[in-house]
């Protein structure tokens, strides 16, 4: 607040406040209200007059230094006082809108010559408003001069620093504002810039050559406005420079240097010519279109793939040349967009023929919207690649070993034979699916080798395809089966062509068909048929029960033919359920070992226990042997359930032999089990694994598996024997016996089947047997033990014959590890 000597002016009548062009007010100095106020203080109140007289003045005090000016005033001595006030402030509006005003209060002195304060007030908003205007332009100029990408300085005449923005403080390391710079010049700049200079020295003399002839050339020409060079920078960057004069009244006061970076315009230049090299060398055939696509770019590639000079391309629409897989060419061209090109296969009408292409289609732009609908063509030669594609279907669809059609080319073979047929092309008639599976193929690739299992294969596939029919077809599943489609043949037809091809695969396999060493194989062969439409109107049906039959065929032995019938699929399911029941119940410990007693014939005593797998289902309760046993043999689960049997018996062995009782086990071996290669080292490591003596481990393999292929298990059983493993010979006089086989074979047991002891002693042939396997173990230097002893009578003839030891109910059957235990206890049992 300021105070001044009141104004002594002439009086003035209140009328006279019209004539002001501020708005005025005058003040009654008594009780501080609005005697009069002029027009454009209702204006600037946004008030009538009327409203404004009358008014408390306070009400008009937008600030605190109003409102305390007026309770000053409130004293009749202020107006004596000389109390005056000239300062910035606000009038509000009604609606809280304020208004910046310049405020002026002082007092004055009536018509009637008393006195009275006059408060006037100038609005400033415009001239505020245009000061901002201002500021606002001078703030875009200097943002507009600091975002530029340009690199700006200025200097006076003498080459002193006046100005520089950031993109030249940036490119030159220089401190931005040129206060920082004050005094710089020419010679300190250039010092400077060395470092950064490809030539410092040429950048010097362009500069003096550059300002020198602008500084003689004529005022306002086109010499004088700019001159241009290039600046090489030490990290490769190339600039452009403008060097401008700069003119003040009409003549020059200092210049101006402009960098412009030219690298990404040399390097975009760069890129187009690598494109254009790229777009000649490029393999696939390139069309450049315009927006009427019209070819205005063609490459070599396109002329060679078109067999179409260049020149000719050029002008032309590509729909003389292209094909599209819903219509013309143009038809695709027109839906092609920016961000939605178009990919597919098209034929190309070349000078040598229709060429499969893969085409690309992709809009571009190269100017602006009158380019809309110009296009890129991309055209690829697919002919090799179509090869390549039928020759891979070919591979796909064909059998490496035997050439002959496999699964996916039989199925496609045989749908379409049952499309004809139903559409009647094949005079109805129906066909049959006849299905071959080798036996013993698995036995041969396990000892002698899958090269030689691979040429069983090569030649069983000759000899089924030389009784094939042209009408028919021939192809081979995986493994071991072929299968025969006879087109129009009924069952009798069927049956005999199946039936003779089992003939021809039993035929032996010569030395020239197969390298066996010397030795002269003979394959077994079961076969199945389907009849369509009875059995099957599906190819996965008709195979499906092809196989079953065949399945079937096979549980008689091999070297059989069967019929499809329904209920072969339904036993085909119980055993696949049977099997994966099996294997969930393996891992949930639903399998257990029980022990049949081993027992002298002479004094009772138990001489060991064979081990006997027992598995209790939840659902279907305890399963017979009988039952699981077969379905884990053809499935081949024994494996892993005869892994588990035998760890399971040499762990028991083992606690019996801690707890002081040295009592042998004997376990079941299965073939797949055997001829596991690594059965041997998995047995070496149960024994290891149980701390158990080896020769409290006895192995009971079958005669068929030892009599069979002696020379390949030989080396198995002897590895097995160098162990210290007991082996025996299991249901032994059942099968083929050699004896000059069996006498090789490091054996230490023969076990007499049941099936010669339960006549004992009644049926003379079988005593007879009983007594001459006896004698022949005794003669071997074996042990001896019968099978399934229950009477007494059994018991006698068994010791008349001279047999040492057995088993069977006459004693106990299967027994739990506690009941078995029981009987070890004293006193034992003494058997007549």
């Amino acid at each position: 607040m300021s105070h001044a000597p009141p104004e002594r002016n002439a009086v003035w009548p209140p009328d006279w406040l019209a004539g002001l062009p501020q708005a005025a007010c005058l003040v009654d100095p008594v009780d501080l209200t609005v005697r009069a106020a002029n027009a454009a203080a209702a204006r600037l109140h946004a008030q009538p007059m009327a409203a404004l007289v009358g008014l408390p003045v306070v009400q008009l005090a937008a600030t605190p230094e109003d409102q305390l000016f007026w309770l000053e005033a409130a004293d009749p001595a202020a107006l004596t006082s000389g109390m005056s006030l000239h300062t910035d402030s606000l009038v509000m509006q009604p609606g809280g809108r304020s208004v910046a005003v310049e405020r002026r209060i002082a007092p004055v002195l009536t018509a009637e010559g008393g006195p009275a304060w006059l408060l006037s007030w100038i609005d400033r908003e415009a001239e505020q408003r245009l000061a901002a205007e201002v500021g606002r332009l001078a703030g875009e100029l200097g943002a507009t001069l600091a975002s530029s990408r340009d690199a700006i300085l200025v200097t006076d005449l003498d080459g002193r620093v006046r100005g520089l923005n950031a993109a030249c403080a940036a490119l030159w390391d220089l401190p931005e504002g040129a206060a920082e710079l004050d005094g710089w010049d020419d010679a300190q700049l250039l010092d400077h810039l060395g470092e950064r200079l490809a030539d410092p020295l040429g950048y010097a003399d362009q500069l003096h050559t550059r300002q020198q002839a602008l500084g003689q050339a004529t005022p306002g020409s086109a010499d004088a406005r700019c001159a241009v060079d290039r600046i090489a920078c030490a990290d490769g960057r190339i600039f452009e420079r403008r060097l401008m004069p700069q003119y003040g009244h009409g003549r020059p006061v200092g210049w101006i240097q402009v960098w412009h970076d030219l690298s990404p315009a040399l390097a975009q230049e760069a890129r187009l010519q690598l494109a254009s090299q790229v777009f000649d060398a490029s393999l696939d055939a390139l069309l450049v279109l315009d927006a009427h696509h019209r070819v205005i770019a063609a490459n070599p590639a396109a002329a060679a793939l078109t067999g179409q000079p260049r020149p000719a391309l050029l002008g032309r629409s590509p729909g003389w040349l292209l094909d599209g897989p819903a219509g013309p060419i143009e038809a695709l061209l027109a839906r092609v967009a920016p961000g939605r090109p178009w990919r597919g296969e098209l034929q190309l009408q070349a000078l040598d023929g229709i060429v499969p292409v893969q085409a690309h289609l992709i809009a571009h732009a190269i100017q602006d919207d009158a380019d809309a609908g110009a296009c890129i063509v991309v055209l690829r030669d697919l002919r090799e690649r179509v090869a390549q594609q039928r020759q891979l279907r070919e591979l796909a669809e064909t059998d490496g070993l035997t050439g002959l059609p496999n699964r996916i080319r039989l199925e496609q073979q045989i749908q379409a034979t049952i499309e004809r047929q139903r559409l009647g092309a094949a005079g109805g008639g129906g066909f049959a699916l006849l299905m071959v599976g080798l036996e013993r193929l698995d036995r041969i690739n396990d000892s002698l080798g899958h090269g030689c299992g691979d040429q069983v294969l090569v030649e069983m596939a000759r000899r089924v395809g030389a009784q094939v029919r042209g009408a028919d077809t021939l192809g081979r599943l995986a493994g071991d089966s072929f299968v025969l489609m006879l087109d129009g043949a009924d069952a009798a037809q069927a049956e005999a062509v199946g039936r003779r091809l089992l003939q021809v695969i039993a035929e032996p396999l010569t030395l020239g068909q197969v390298k066996l060493s010397g030795l002269s194989l003979t394959i077994k062969a079961s076969a199945g048929v389907a009849l369509f439409p009875a059995d099957g109107v599906s190819a996965d049906t008709l195979l499906r029960n092809a196989d079953s039959a065949m399945q079937a065929a096979r549980l008689q032995q091999g070297g059989e033919l069967r019929f499809y019938q329904p209920a072969m699929n339904r036993d085909l399911l119980a055993r696949l359920q049977l099997d994966q029941a099996m294997r969930l119940g393996l891992a949930a410990g639903q399998f257990r070992l029980q022990y049949q007693p081993q027992v002298d014939l002479r004094d009772g005593r138990i001489l060991g226990a064979e081990a006997l797998c027992r598995w209790t289902d939840p659902q279907r309760g305890p399963v017979s042997p009988a039952q699981f046993i077969g379905v884990a043999e053809e499935t081949g689960f024994i494996a892993e359930l005869g892994d588990w049997v035998l760890h399971e018996a040499v762990a028991q062995a083992a606690r019996w032999h801690r707890a002081g009782r040295a009592l042998p086990v004997s376990v079941n071996v299965s073939a797949l089990q055997f001829r596991d290669a690594g059965f041997v080292a998995g047995v070496a490591r149960a024994l290891a694994e149980a701390h158990l003596p080896p020769g409290l481990l006895e192995l009971e393999l079958t005669e068929s598996l030892l009599l069979d292929e002696v020379d390949a298990h030989l080396q198995q059983l002897q590895a097995l024997a160098d162990l210290g493993v007991r082996l025996a010979i299991d249901d032994f006089g059942t099968g083929y016996s050699s004896l000059r086989y069996l006498k090789r074979l490091p054996i230490h047991r023969l076990k007499i089947d049941r099936e010669f002891i339960r006549n004992l002693p009644d049926d003379t042939s079988d005593r007879a047997i009983t007594h001459t396997i006896v004698q022949l173990a005794q003669a071997l230097g074996l042990d001896v033990i019968a099978e399934g002893v229950e009477t007494d009578a059994q018991h006698r003839a068994l010791c008349e014959l001279g047999c040492a030891s057995f088993q069977g109910f006459l004693v106990a059957g299967a027994l739990t590890v506690p009941d078995f235990e029981a009987l070890l206890d004293p006193p034992q049992r003494k058997l007549a």
